[in-house]
This record gives C-alpha cells, sequence and structure tokens, in this order.
C-alpha cells in the first residue's frame, strides 16, 4: 500500500510539473501573462511620448501620404534605430499617439499604409522589450462634434476601434490601448470655469459612454484582445476633474483597465513659453508652493484610485525649455516623476522631436535630466 501510494503521489507530481509547464508554454507562446494590471503597470517602469509623429494633423499637409504626416510637425522618418535608443536610455514604455482619421476610405476605413507604418513602430518598440501603448489622439479634431453629432461620431469612434483591435488582436500583453487622448471634454457644453453645472453631467455621461465602447469593443474583438490591458482616458486627462464623482470607469468582464491622466500644473510654466491672455510665463519652478501643489495632485490620484485598486498611468507630463530656466526643467520633470512612480504610477514623459530626445544621435539631449528620471 505505501509503495502504490507513493506511486500515485509521484504521478500527481509528474503530471502538475507537466500541465504547469503547458499552461506556462501557452502563456508564453500568445504573450499574455496572468498578471494583474497594477503589475503590468509597475513593470512598466518610467516612459517617453513618440510626439507630434503620427497624430499629426492638419488640412495644410501636403502629399497625403504616411511620410508626409509622419514628418509634418517636425519629426524625421522614425527608424528602427531611434526606437532602439529609447530602450537603450532605460525607458520602459513607449507612448505612440495615432490620428487614425489622416488617411482615411469611405466608412471610415484606415489607409493600409499608414496602419502598417504605425505597425512597424509598434513592432520594433516591442522587440525591445519595451512596452508599447497607442491610442486616438488628435484625430484631426471631428471629437469636438460629439455632443452635436453623437451617432455619428460614435460610429468613426467605433470603426477605427473595431479595425485597430483586429490588425493587432494577436500581440501579446505588451501592447495596451488607450481609448482617446485629452479630446474627452468638451468646453462649448460646459467648462470648469463657467461657474455653473449646466451641461456637466451631459458630458462627463458622453466621455464614460466612449470608454465603455471602447472597452466592449476590444473585448468583444478577437485573439487576444478579451484579456488586453486597457488605458481609460480621464476627463480632458485632467486629475481634479477625473477625480470628479460624475467620472466613471468603465464595465470590464476582464477587470484589466487602468486610468490615464496628464500633469501640466502650473500651465503658466508647464504649457506657456510666452505670456498669454491667460496668465504670465514663469520661468522658473520648485518653490515650497509648487512641490505642495505636486503632492496634492498626486495624492489626490492616489487617493481616488490606487487606493481602489484602479492603476494609473500618467500618459503625459512635460513642459516646453523655451524662456526656462534649465535648472527649473530639470526640477520639474525629475519631481514629477518620482512623486508619480512613488505612489505606483507610471509617468511617461511628452516628448517631442529634439526637446528631450534627439532623434538624429538617437540619445537623451540633457544627460542629466536623463539620471534623474532613472533614479526616481
Amino acid at each position: 500500500m505505501k509503495k502504490k501510494g507513493r506511486y500515485i503521489v509521484g504521478i500527481v507530481l509528474i503530471m502538475a510539473i507537466v500541465l504547469g509547464g503547458c499552461a506556462k508554454k501557452d502563456e508564453e507562446s500568445n504573450g499574455m501573462r496572468k498578471i494583474t494590471t497594477m503589475e503590468l503597470v509597475r513593470d512598466m517602469g518610467i516612459g517617453i511620448n513618440l510626439g507630434n509623429t503620427f497624430e499629426s494633423c492638419g488640412d495644410w499637409i501636403a502629399g497625403g501620404s504616411v511620410r508626409s504626416y509622419e514628418t509634418a510637425w517636425g519629426s524625421p522618418v522614425i527608424t528602427q534605430q531611434m526606437i532602439q535608443g529609447y530602450a537603450d536610455a532605460g525607458f520602459g514604455v513607449l507612448r505612440i499617439p495615432v490620428a487614425w482619421s489622416n488617411m482615411m476610405g469611405e466608412d471610415y476605413t484606415i489607409n493600409e499604409e499608414y496602419l502598417a507604418a504605425v505597425k512597424e513602430v509598434v513592432d520594433w518598440t516591442l522587440d525591445t522589450g519595451m512596452y508599447a501603448i497607442i491610442n486616438i489622439h488628435h484625430d484631426n479634431w471631428w471629437m469636438a462634434d460629439f455632443p452635436t453629432n453623437t451617432e455619428e461620431c460614435m460610429y468613426h469612434y467605433s470603426r477605427i476601434w473595431t479595425q485597430v483591435a483586429d490588425a493587432f488582436q494577436d500581440y501579446g500583453d505588451h501592447l495596451v490601448f488607450e481609448s482617446l487622448n485629452e479630446e474627452g471634454c468638451w468646453d462649448a457644453v460646459w467648462n470648469r470655469y463657467a461657474g455653473s453645472a449646466n451641461g456637466k453631467e451631459e458630458v462627463f455621461s458622453l466621455l464614460n459612454e466612449i470608454n465603455q465602447t471602447f472597452v466592449d469593443i476590444v473585448r468583444s474583438s478577437g485573439g487576444n484582445n478579451p484579456e488586453r490591458h486597457l488605458l481609460i482616458a480621464g476627463y480632458a486627462t485632467d486629475i481634479e476633474l477625473t477625480c470628479d464623482e460624475l467620472y466613471h470607469m468603465p464595465v470590464d468582464p476582464a477587470g484589466r483597465c487602468a486610468v490615464s491622466v496628464h500633469y501640466y500644473t502650473p500651465s503658466v510654466f508647464a504649457i506657456l513659453e510666452a505670456d498669454a491672455d491667460w496668465g504670465k510665463c514663469r520661468s522658473t519652478w520648485g518653490t515650497e508652493e509648487d512641490f505642495k501643489e505636486l503632492e496634492k495632485y498626486m495624492e489626490m490620484i492616489e487617493t481616488n484610485f490606487i487606493e481602489q485598486g484602479i492603476p494609473v498611468i500618467l500618459g503625459e507630463y512635460g513642459c516646453p525649455k523655451k524662456n526656462k530656466d534649465e535648472e527649473s526643467v530639470r526640477l520639474f520633470l525629475t519631481s514629477v516623476c518620482k512623486e508619480a512612480y512613488d505612489r505606483q504610477i507610471c509617468p511617461i514623459l511628452w516628448d517631442t522631436t529634439g526637446l528631450h530626445y534627439n532623434r538624429y544621435s538617437c540619445q537623451m539631449v540633457d544627460p542629466l535630466l536623463l539620471e534623474g528620471l532613472m533614479e526616481r
């Protein structure tokens, strides 16, 4: 009886090992690991944006070719060497903004060459071991019509994600889809400075509906998409507005969603390069009040999402360098990065050609900034 018992136990152990190995092999073969979105976001480390490239748009852009859009806002044609340079610098995720409507045919059909160009950059990114995030970004501004032409705009939106989800369905979990960028707000209907709540519930409900549509489309598509990790745009990707009680995360049967917010505060430093009618440009950052403001917003997003079990990606943060104190730029960018990362939030630096990363030399422009970011 003892020998027989040992034999059975041995068989059970062997089967467990074999089945465990098969499960691991299956997991590796389709690229979808059994990790939570919180774990995945942490694994990303810190990131950078491939800004002013595939999201470039405008009726003035000549040629109507992939390259004409790719280079319209100052970027050279993207190469594999450029993408490798981001990974070599230590970034763990590349956010790739895309305006899919730049080259469309009838029935909002995405141009095959445009899709192939984005796919190529995604492939290069994943080949380095980095994560990639693709979204709908700018997209020639048609999203502004959502409140007045909801049905048609939702169809347009649905057609984009149906096609993109299908095109990338077999990619593993190092590819993340993001529902949209900052366009999820409609100031003509309601804005925070209007002094009235009229229209507020309408616009928040509209964004909630868009985000739910996004999740439903991806989850009902094929390949790995029923389990893909998704990034959900906050209201205007503004921290305070996204923490509003009217904002709701979509229902997701897979439970694999993170929220996306951006940080450009104070705007007179992080956005303005010169005085404007709404503010006086600041060249420096780093006062006690500045740090308190940063901590306030980071604690706000931590309390409302991280502590509730909802992962957060800071999809953009940054500032220009023109008319700015160099040390203040470094201090601002490294401080935002650290405050976010310390709270389990993945910070992704906004960058355009030559701002922080040189797409010709494939290196960061400021080694001291890179060193500070990587210390986090």
